[in-house]
């Protein structure tokens, strides 16, 4: 099993199943990893249920480590489609960040409950663990190294950074920059006014934040990240807690990341406007910056 990266899922927000973005892809995050003989996936979008058919006809013995950003919709969508849950002697590791407020199986049970689901919680048949993680914190699992930070997004989120035999891949979706908004758990912001300075302990908690995301990235031979607005639309809606093509560019540049991959697409943005912001970005990245990618379904990536 080489080291590799694929992409199921390419979208942020909700499925976007239509002709004019047919090319990069509809269905919301999903990741694909191989990485140290062992089998990773980054979040549970509706790209998930077909990654999932293939498990199963392919290698119905091998666990699976699905790795969760957060628990917004369109980042879980596909777990109750996901057939390896439903087939016996199917091993899934599901990793998500702690939470002091709830419980994490309660919330994933939730999306098989009535009246969302006909078919309940306790009818799956895979030997399905649910374990929380800390951010910053590191795991390791089998002989890859499981690199955590937490990002700038509504309710939390984590960004994943995986080595193992000098490959490296970071996973960093759902997160605004870290220069005009601070974004915490339970928090509710409605038009916040970028125009109004930051007080000193918000900005020194951005800083930590960049700080964590910069290391996770550091040196990476590819990485993923959230680039879903355009600067305007980023303006429109900060607390929204998404990121743009440029701020991405800068992480990678400042990480000395190889290679950087848009992700988390607007589900409005067509493949003609796709196309055009990875020929500005390569533009602006120059000859000696990162590689410029832009996720689409059925992409496959090798880590060198």
């Amino acid at each position: 099993m080489q080291p590799s990266v694929r992409f199921w899922g390419v979208r942020g927000s909700y499925p976007s199943p239509l002709p004019a973005n047919a090319r990069y892809g509809g269905n919301t995050s999903c990741v694909e990893v191989a990485l140290g003989g062992e089998r990773f996936v980054f979040d549970a979008g509706t790209g998930l249920r077909m990654l999932g058919q293939r498990l199963v006809d392919e290698e119905p013995d091998r666990p699976i480590h699905l790795l969760i950003s957060h628990t917004h919709w369109d980042h879980v969508q596909g777990l109750p489609f996901f057939k390896p849950l439903y087939t016996k002697g199917s091993r899934v590791n599901l990793y998500t960040l702690s939470r002091h407020r709830v419980n994490l199986r309660e919330v994933f049970a939730g999306l098989w409950s009535e009246p969302l689901f006909p078919v309940p919680f306790s009818e799956l048949a895979a030997d399905l663990r649910i374990q929380d993680v800390d951010a910053p914190g590191a795991f390791s699992i089998g002989q890859v190294k499981v690199r955590t930070a937490r990002l700038n997004h509504p309710y939390l989120a984590v960004g994943y950074r995986l080595d193992c035999g000098g490959h490296s891949v970071a996973y960093i979706t759902d997160t605004a920059p870290f220069s005009q908004i601070l974004l915490d758990e339970g928090a509710v912001i409605d038009k916040p006014d970028l125009s109004q300075p930051l007080p000193e302990a918000t900005r020194e908690a951005l800083a930590a934040m960049e700080r964590r995301v910069l290391e996770l990235a550091q040196g990476v031979d590819l990485l993923i990240y959230d680039t879903q607005f355009t600067d305007e639309e980023y303006q429109q809606r900060p607390h929204w807690g998404h990121s743009t093509p440029g701020i991405g560019l800068s992480i990678a540049q400042r990480a000395k990341a190889g290679a950087l991959a848009l992700f988390h697409h607007s589900p409005e943005r067509s493949d003609e406007a796709l196309d055009a912001q990875v020929a500005e970005l390569k533009e602006r990245a120059g000859k000696d910056g990162p590689e410029i990618l832009c996720a689409a379904e059925g992409m496959e990536v090798g880590l060198p």
